[in-house]
């Protein structure tokens, strides 16, 4: 059974052995009013491929919460945990956009394309606040500008209270934000052994499309070079102690995706309830 004191509620069910369900969403007011009713832990907010605006992500965070189903819940904790996917690339090295959406409120933050070590410490770095140099865990050292007055507000924490758990997961234990890299390349995939020694990694994602362009077979995902690529990150993922999450899962490869050892599973907004209803049978 999950913490029930934990936040996070992807987090949450990662600690207790569970594999938690997603799934990319708009953020679109009306579209989050049906996630905050679905059975998923979590819903990822897509705005890597549609446009950035954090006006918008406000509406949808505010929109999402279903005020009812916590009072029924009996926990702080939100029924569908929101996650970000930020539009710059890891080569980028950027940090203001996953700080203005940790600012919102977000438990989580997925940065795209991140083919180096360098660039996963920026993106840990990025949604850290500073710490006294030389104290534990120091590294990677925070980039997180302070503004946590929204984000303590919708987490629902004073001040003081957020900052003692707004770090990232498992870096800090008790940590609630959890920073997800996306694997996405050839490049990616020789780095990735010092990829995932990066403090501060709380899951890899394949992504398959690009991963299968840059190896010469766009969306060929059933492609053998495609295949023997994805099990090569989950193997590395997997001996590294590193949760993995897998794309596109869909009631016809559940079964499969689950034996293979994947532990955050992303269904489409549209096959979300037939597939966790086979998720759900398979566990």
């Amino acid at each position: 059974m999950s913490n029930p004191d934990r936040l996070n509620g992807i987090i949450a069910a990662l600690e207790a052995g569970e594999k938690p369900t997603m799934a990319f969403a708009r953020a679109d007011r009306e579209e989050a009013t049906q996630f905050g009713l679905s059975p998923l832990t979590g819903v990822l907010f897509e705005m890597e491929h549609t446009p950035y605006s954090a006006s918008e992500l406000k509406d949808a965070l505010a929109h999402l919460m279903n005020r009812k189903r916590i009072v029924e819940g009996g926990s702080l904790r939100p029924p569908v945990t929101p996650f970000v996917r930020i539009p710059a690339n890891g080569a980028e090295m950027n940090t203001w956009m996953a700080k203005q959406v940790l600012d919102q409120g977000v438990y989580g933050v997925i940065f795209p394309h991140i083919a180096t070590a360098e660039q996963a410490r920026n993106a840990v770095s990025a949604c850290r606040y500073a710490r006294p140099e030389g104290s534990e865990a120091y590294e990677p050292k925070g980039l997180r500008g302070d503004a946590p007055n929204a984000a303590a507000r919708y987490w629902g924490l004073s001040v003081q209270e957020y900052y003692d758990r707004a770090d990232v997961w498992p870096l800090d234990p008790k940590g609630e934000i959890m920073v997800v890299l996306m694997i996405e390349s050839v490049e990616a995939m020789e780095n990735l052994d010092d990829i995932l020694k990066v403090p501060g990694v709380g899951a890899i994602m394949i992504g398959e499309g690009d991963l299968s362009q840059n190896l010469g077979f766009p969306r060929q995902y059933d492609h053998p070079e495609v295949v023997k690529a994805k099990a090569e990150i989950l193997a590395k993922a997997k001996a590294a102690g590193v949760a993995i999450a897998h794309p596109h899962v869909g009631v016809a490869n559940a079964a499969e995706v689950i034996e293979q050892g994947f532990d955050i599973l992303f269904t489409t907004p549209s096959r979300s309830y037939a597939t966790l209803e086979k998720v759900k049978s398979l566990l």
